[in-house]
């Protein structure tokens, strides 16, 4: 997902889910700012909807639930409200709000070029003041690479990458091992214009 600037008056958490429910646009709210949300590409669309797909057949038959895009994370703490790609809540608690969740144990990521720089910086930071939160998972668009940053007893995270070469990795939090075949399932790589010839 893109983030666009736009330009308004600081709005309360009130407002601003007032006028998110009222608009045509999504928008992701900062401490009082808002950023509007742009459309994604086909590459990143089909990669999270298999990862959709696989986590939701997991899930099937459990208390979790699984929201794609269109549910937001409400991190008090920081006073923002994120539209993760992918959202994963098992807290009876977060059943009480349809719009909005605030106990995910895991939250996915797919990197688009204009994010990719906040969703590892200061989204996840943010991310980490969730205290229910496991998981976060970035999946790449230019390469076959998931990079997973796993909650530990004493609240660091510890990272990991995997790539064709190990063809499995693990969501902890689920008890879920997926292949990256499964993930990257009918997906073109974007091309980096950085490296294009």
């Amino acid at each position: 997902m893109i983030a666009l600037s736009e330009s308004a008056d600081f709005l309360s958490p009130e407002q601003y889910l007032e006028r998110e429910i009222k608009s045509p646009i999504k928008h992701e709210y900062i401490d009082g700012d808002v950023l509007a949300m742009a459309g994604t590409t086909d590459t990143h669309n089909t990669v999270a909807g298999n990862l959709f797909a696989l986590i939701r057949s997991h899930l099937r038959g459990t208390d979790c639930r699984l929201y794609f895009a269109d549910v937001k994370a409400y991190l008090e703490q920081r006073n923002c409200f994120y539209y993760p790609d992918l959202m994963v809540t098992c807290d009876s608690k977060d059943r009480e709000n349809p719009s909005y969740k605030c106990f995910p144990k895991l939250i996915v990521e797919v990197l688009s070029p204009s994010t990719e720089a906040f969703d590892r910086g200061d989204k996840f930071n943010d991310y980490q003041t969730i205290s229910s939160l496991e998981e976060y998972v970035l999946v790449n668009t230019k390469h076959q690479r998931v990079e997973v940053f796993r909650k530990t007893e004493e609240g660091g995270w510890l990272f990991q990458t995997y790539t064709p070469t190990a063809a499995t990795f693990s969501l902890q939090s689920l008890n879920l091992t997926l292949s990256l075949d499964e993930v990257y399932e009918n997906v073109t790589l974007e091309i980096d214009s950085k490296t294009r010839p």
